[in-house]
């Protein structure tokens, strides 16, 4: 993506976005297919902001464990869009949801269109079992697709956060520590209310499921470890699998302010500068935001420093990979996700990345001064990075 336009007809803005809670997997949204779930954010998103639905260009959402199909042409229609709106489905598993977005604001860059959907989301309840069809014609299911060819080694993920762990000298006691400050920031930020705006109550719930008020050090020294015996990795300082879904509306700078000259939206949205995606060796798969933020800050300028006053929203997987990105830029991992992360509030793997640029428009409302950049990373399966980078302006 090319650095933002000067021409209001293709300089990409995120206007709005919103997001259903995070349920646990298996939990209240567990009858509720993905297309179901994207559904609910997609309606919520047109009536606030009364977009003209025929004059949609196209619905862009990612998805990762469902049973393909196009879930983004499903879950349009099933919001009730009008039939000539098409539909896009995208996999780049963990990052699918912020690739959906860095696409969208491509195409407005491109002169496409000015008015899309982009977003992701996952039903884990419901993802389909899948099976490869053997050669005699029988089924062998498997858990989770291929990422690497073998020789080079495609670990589960909680494997490679091991493998990070120990390639990076990250201890047990950092990603204790991550995971419970993770919890604090993201309770205290529920109860003073700064999820409010950006959630779309689903199914009876109307908070994000996973962050815990009673989480102690003692309580977290217990959790053994869960992946490798004697490591580091435990189910505290690792993110729940939860069921979710996320949208933003991406159109264009001129569109946006011929929007907000008509009260349909706010006057302020962010502008899309750049964005980056990178691959990295497999077996170190949670550091690959690192590197793809480093590419970023090559094409752009924006700097290590610039972090210090930009809001930075990462993807929390794993405390152990947090903390070895924060580490090899040079950082301190308190800047990530101010209001807490994946650790506490939930991974639901298709949408992750759309919930980041979700939580940066956000916080970016509460007050954030013009200018101010705004960055969302995601480390993916299979040794990837996708980071993007926008700035917070008047349009």
């Amino acid at each position: 993506m090319p650095n933002a336009s000067t021409d209001p007809n293709t300089t990409a803005v995120v206007l709005a976005a919103k997001r259903l809670p995070n349920a646990k997997a298996g939990g209240p949204y567990g009858k509720f297919r993905a297309h179901e779930l994207a559904a609910a954010v997609i309606a919520n998103l047109v009536a606030e902001n009364n977009l003209p639905t025929a004059e949609i260009n196209d619905v862009i959402l990612g998805n990762a464990t469902g049973g393909g199909g196009n879930v983004a042409r499903l879950a349009a229609l099933t919001a009730g869009l009008p039939h000539g709106v098409p539909g896009l489905t995208v996999d780049r598993q963990c990052g699918s949801g912020l690739e959906a977005i860095v696409l969208a604001c491509r195409l407005v860059q491109a002169g496409a269109g000015d008015l899309y959907l982009a977003g992701g989301v996952e039903s884990i309840s419901t993802a389909p079992a899948r099976a490869n069809r053997t050669a005699d014609g029988g089924l062998e299911f498997f858990q989770r697709a291929q990422f690497a060819p073998t020789e080079i080694g495609d670990p589960d993920a909680g494997q490679a956060a091991e493998n990070v762990a120990v390639h990076y000298g990250i201890t047990r006691a950092r990603q204790d520590d991550y995971a419970l400050a993770s919890h604090a920031k993201a309770v205290s930020a529920a109860l003073q209310g700064r999820f409010a705006d950006e959630l779309v109550p689903f199914a009876g719930l109307s908070a994000d499921q996973g962050p815990r008020r009673q989480l102690t050090p003692a309580l977290m020294a217990r959790f053994p470890a869960v992946f490798v015996p004697g490591g580091t990795v435990t189910a505290g300082n690792s993110c729940p699998n939860s069921d979710g879904a996320a949208a933003v509306v991406v159109t264009s700078l001129a569109r946006a302010r011929s929007m907000a000259a008509n009260g349909g939206t706010t006057a302020m949205g962010l502008i899309s500068r750049d964005s980056a995606t990178v691959g990295n060796e497999p077996t170190l798969l949670g550091v690959g935001a690192a590197h793809s933020t480093r590419q970023l800050m090559a094409h752009t300028g924006f700097s290590t420093q610039d972090l210090n006053g930009a809001l930075v929203e990462f993807n929390e997987a794993f405390a152990a990979q947090v903390l070895a990105v924060a580490d090899l830029l040079g950082v301190d991992p308190a800047l990530f996700n101010h209001d807490g992360g994946a650790l506490a509030l939930g991974h639901p793997y298709g949408a992750s990345g759309a919930v980041l640029v979700t939580r940066l428009l956000a916080r970016a409302r509460r007050g954030a001064v013009p200018g101010t950049d705004a960055l969302a990373m995601i480390s993916m399966a299979g040794g990837m990075g996708i980071s993007a980078l926008f700035r917070w302006a008047e349009l």
